[in-house]
C-alpha cells in the first residue's frame, strides 16, 4: 500500500484517535436518562446503571435519603434505621467495530468505518478514564481481531492500532466475502461477554436478519446492549437529478441519479430503519444514530452527556 493510500482523507489514522482522548469527557456510557433514537422517534429505552450491592444495616442520620428507610427494620427495633447499598464498580466495556467494505462509504467529512473507528476510541479512552476494563472485536471482509477487556493504557492503545490496521485496508475496489460477518462477530460476543458487560455495537447493520436478533437477544439477556447506527446522509437521499460523483481516494465514479432512482433508494433505506427499530426495540435496546458529517465526539457529548 502506498504512503499516498495510507494517509488518504478516507482513511483514519493512528494520530487522530490517540488525540480522541482529550475529548472523552463529559459524557456516560451507561446514562441516567434515556437514549433518544431518530429511528425510534420518541421513544427511547433506559440502559441499566451500575448495580448496588447491599453492604449494611444501621440507624438514620440526619443527611440520609429517607428513601433508603427500612421501615420494617424501623419498627422492629423501634428506631429509624437506613439500608446502605455501594456501586459496584465493574462494568466492562466489549465493542464491536465493523470495517467490512460496505462500511467503506462517505459523502463529506469521513466514511463510515472511519466514524465507527473514532467512536470506538472515543467510547475506549472514556471506559478507560472511569476506570473500567475495555475490549473489542473487530471485523472485516476477511478477519477478526480479538482484544480481551483489561483496564490498561496499552490496551486501548492496541485497540486504536488494529482498527487503524483495518481501516487502512480498505478499498473501493474491494468485494464482500462475508455477508454474515455481522453475525460471526456477534457469536464472538455471546461467548465472550458472559454477564454484566456493557456492548457497544458500531455498524451499519448491513447483514442483518433474524440470526441477528437472536444472538443479540443472548447478549442483552445478562448484559446492556446499546446499538450504535452508523450512517451517512447520502445512504438516505440522494440528489434528485443529474450525476454524483463517487471516489475512494484515487478512482472516480459518474452514479446517475434521478427521481425514480431516488424514490425507490429511500424506499429501501426506509424498510431497513423500520425492521431494525422493530428488531431492536422488541429487546428495549437503545438506538444511537452516529453521522459520518458530524465530529463524533459532539454527536456523542449531545446523546450520552451528563446533565
Amino acid at each position: 500500500m502506498s504512503e499516498a493510500k495510507r494517509t488518504s482523507s478516507v482513511h483514519v489514522t493512528l494520530e487522530q484517535l490517540v488525540r480522541l482522548q482529550h475529548e472523552a469527557k463529559g459524557f456516560s456510557l451507561l446514562p441516567r436518562q434515556p437514549v433518544k433514537s431518530l429511528l425510534n422517534g420518541r421513544h427511547g429505552s433506559r440502559l441499566r446503571g451500575r448495580g448496588l450491592s447491599f453492604e449494611e444495616l444501621r440507624e438514620y442520620r440526619p443527611g440520609d435519603d429517607i428513601r433508603s428507610m427500612d421501615w420494617k427494620a424501623t419498627a422492629r427495633l423501634r428506631k429509624p434505621h437506613v439500608r446502605v447499598f455501594t456501586e459496584d464498580r465493574e462494568r466492562p466495556v466489549l465493542m464491536l467495530v465493523d470495517q467490512r467494505s460496505n462500511m467503506f462509504f462517505g459523502s463529506a467529512r469521513a466514511t463510515k468505518a472511519t466514524t465507527a473507528a473514532e467512536l470506538a476510541a472515543l467510547c475506549a479512552w472514556r471506559t478507560l478514564d472511569v476506570g473500567d476494563r475495555v475490549g473489542a472485536i473487530l471485523f472485516n471482509d476477511h478477519d477478526f481481531v480479538e482484544i480481551p477487556p483489561r483496564r490498561s493504557r496499552k490496551s486501548v492503545l492496541r485497540i486504536c492500532h488494529e482498527m487503524v490496521s483495518m481501516n487502512q485496508q480498505l478499498d473501493a475496489s474491494q468485494q464482500s466475502s462475508h455477508a454474515n460477518g455481522l453475525n460471526l462477530a456477534l457469536r464472538r460476543a455471546v461467548n465472550v461477554a458472559t454477564h454484566d458487560f456493557l456492548i457497544v455495537i458500531m455498524t451499519d447493520y448491513d447483514g442483518d436478519d433474524d440470526t441477528t436478533r437472536q444472538l443479540v437477544m443472548k447478549l442483552a439477556r445478562h448484559n446492556d446492549v446499546l446499538a450504535a447506527l452508523i450512517y451517512d446522509p447520502l445512504g438516505i437521499r440522494l440528489p434528485v437529478s443529474g450525476l454524483m460523483d463517487a471516489t475512494d481516494g484515487e478512482t472516480w465514479l459518474n452514479v446517475p441519479t434521478g427521481a425514480k432512482f431516488q424514490e425507490r433508494y429511500q424506499q429501501l433505506f426506509q424498510e431497513r430503519c423500520d425492521q431494525l427499530r422493530q428488531r431492536l426495540g422488541a429487546l428495549r435496546i437503545p438506538i444511537l444514530p452516529i453521522c459520518t458529517h458530524d465530529p463524533v465526539s459532539k454527536q456523542v457529548l449531545s446523546a450520552l452527556g451528563q446533565r
